[in-house]
């Protein structure tokens, strides 16, 4: 058959390297209002619930029972639920109608109920109720910084250079897991030589995760994930109430932490159960809520390929991070892992959440080259920076980022080397050398750095966590190798553990340590001219990119 020109480079478009699939209700291909979905109900006796969704109490899983038990406005449950949900959805849209009237209605519906309300929006609704509905007043994006040979001089200079590029969170992970320690030590450093009250985590298995916690190497967790059926709960060795005293531990610690779930992981590990990915998602966000989690990362995160392929399915990660925020808990909506080979898709994927703005556009954002990036890499990466700050310069919006000059970049980078050399010197760990130092200043990835004695490196790791090395000790090698500055960073954050004020939901700190939450910084949008607006400093800062022309230029 004679083909078509035009069709023959069509086909050799990069979005049609992406995978799709139809519908498939039976094993979970679908991403909303599915066959299956069970219908909205609630039965009360005596204070108990004894019917949720259809389902006698006789007939819960462990996940009825926990979402029923804990995490449902028993008071308000039974008017909410005889409501149409359709007029409930009009209701979340319009700007007339305080967040505070909606989260009454909203925490006292049931998952299937939830997920009938935001079924009747299309995503331009749904963008105009996250804008709403999310907890925290002022937008933020969070960061991953990483390395493919888990540099630690690497990782200190990307963090600092993140820092000054405006993420309020950064997370790093591990290639050899032995690595943890010093990644999590250079993360802290790097962080908090960019600018004081970064919030850091490693992405670890929980033990050496909570561990690293309490011995002040970070301060937030994310990766404790909870899922929507049993069988993918049973194959994970937990239930909701291990997963809700694990949170207690963290936050018993003074660790600010929030789960993680997702549209479609179900699907991926086997056990949908028939049900839609929304549907799911929406029993680990009341999970969340039971267990007193103050928030959620959640837009399916490395799942995203599931809902990517079926019909409707970026609406439905919308959705989902949009119920997050209709059960008052602060959402970190995705964006991190890369989902398409498209740049049109991926961008358009993000719009969805860096439009109305969300507590974390990104919950990984990459701010390493995506080769570095040991998440699977990210929906934007490092190599995207000046197309991000342009989008928020062409429409006026805030996604977080700030312009950055290149002799900035090359001083903290420098800085956040040496003061991690100084760290290694004072600690006794295997030195770094200028050499070192100096390619971390103009690195653009792990390819432009020296290598390490990675046996060396590792031993040395295992050895400072048999000492007992805590952030104490870090705080006194920067200040005794003359960085000062950072030291009294480090050394805020530590005190930050003991207030736990960042334990609020939706809470960042600033660069003066001052903690800013849904408490202190609720969202109060109502319309136009309401919530958050660009002030006009940060409208300038955003408008400043290096490249735009001057009049003093002509």
């Amino acid at each position: 058959m004679k083909r078509s020109k035009r069709f023959e480079i069509l086909a050799k478009k990069p979005v049609n390297q992406d995978g799709f699939v139809q519908e498939w209700p039976e094993v979970g291909l679908i991403a909303m209002n599915g066959p299956n979905d069970p219908k909205p109900s609630i039965k009360i006796e005596e204070g108990r619930v004894e019917e949720l969704d259809g389902k006698p109490r006789a007939q819960f899983d462990m996940i009825d029972q926990f979402i029923a038990d804990h995490a449902i406005n028993l008071e308000l449950a039974p008017q909410v639920m005889e409501r149409d949900s359709r007029e409930l959805a009009k209701i979340i849209v319009d700007v007339n109608v305080p967040r505070s009237e909606i989260v009454k209605l909203t925490t006292a519906m049931t998952p299937a109920k939830i997920c009938e309300v935001v079924g009747y929006m299309n995503v331009v609704e749904m963008m105009m109720a996250l804008m709403k509905m999310r907890a925290r007043k002022t937008p933020d994006i969070q960061c991953h910084v990483t390395s493919l040979t888990d540099n630690p001089v690497q990782i200190a200079a990307e963090a600092a250079e993140a820092a000054i590029r405006g993420f309020d969170e950064m997370e790093t992970t591990v290639g050899v897991v032995r690595y943890a320690p010093f990644n999590a030590l250079a993360l802290l450093v790097g962080s908090q030589t960019g600018r004081g009250g970064v919030l850091t985590q490693c992405a670890l298995e929980e033990a050496t995760e909570l561990r690293l916690g309490m011995r002040g190497f970070t301060s937030y967790a994310e990766t404790i994930s909870v899922y929507g059926t049993e069988n993918v709960f049973i194959d994970g060795d937990d239930t909701p109430w291990s997963k809700a005293f694990l949170a207690s531990a963290y936050a018993s610690r003074g660790l600010k932490m929030r789960f993680t779930s997702g549209t479609g992981s179900e699907v991926q590990m086997g056990y949908a159960e028939g049900k839609s990915m929304l549907y799911l998602e929406a029993r680990c966000i009341y999970i969340t809520k039971g267990a007193g989690v103050q928030g959620l990362q959640n837009g399916s995160i490395s799942c995203i390929g599931i809902p990517g392929a079926v019909p409707g399915g970026i609406r439905a990660v919308l959705a989902e991070n949009l119920i997050t925020t209709m059960l008052d808990l602060e959402v970190a909506s995705g964006n991190d892992q890369t989902f398409s080979h498209s740049d049109i898709r991926r961008t358009a994927r993000t719009m969805m959440q860096f439009l109305p703005g969300t507590d974390f556009i990104f919950s990984g954002y990459s701010a390493v080259p995506n080769y570095d990036n040991m998440f699977a890499g990210s929906n934007f990466d490092a190599e995207d920076y000046d197309d991000y700050l342009v989008l928020q310069r062409d429409l006026m919006v805030d996604g977080g980022l700030r312009p950055v000059r290149e002799e900035d970049v090359v001083k903290v980078r420098n800085k956040a080397a040496r003061a991690l050399q100084a760290v290694f010197r004072g600690l006794e760990l295997p030195p770094i050398t200028d050499e070192e130092v100096e390619a971390a200043t103009y690195a653009h990835g792990s390819a432009d750095m020296p290598k390490r004695n990675v046996v060396e490196d590792l031993k040395a790791a295992e050895e400072m966590m048999k000492r007992g090395v805590t952030g104490l000790d870090i705080v006194k090698a920067l200040a005794a190798g003359g960085f000062e500055d950072v030291a009294q960073n480090v050394l805020g954050m530590l005190r930050q553990r003991v207030s736990g004020d960042y334990l609020h939901t939706s809470s960042i700190i600033d660069a003066s340590f001052t903690v800013k939450s849904a408490i202190n910084d609720p969202n109060d949008y109502r319309g136009p001219g309401t919530g958050y607006r660009l002030s006009p400093e940060r409208w300038a800062e955003i408008s400043d990119i290096p490249t735009a022309l001057r009049p003093a230029d002509f």
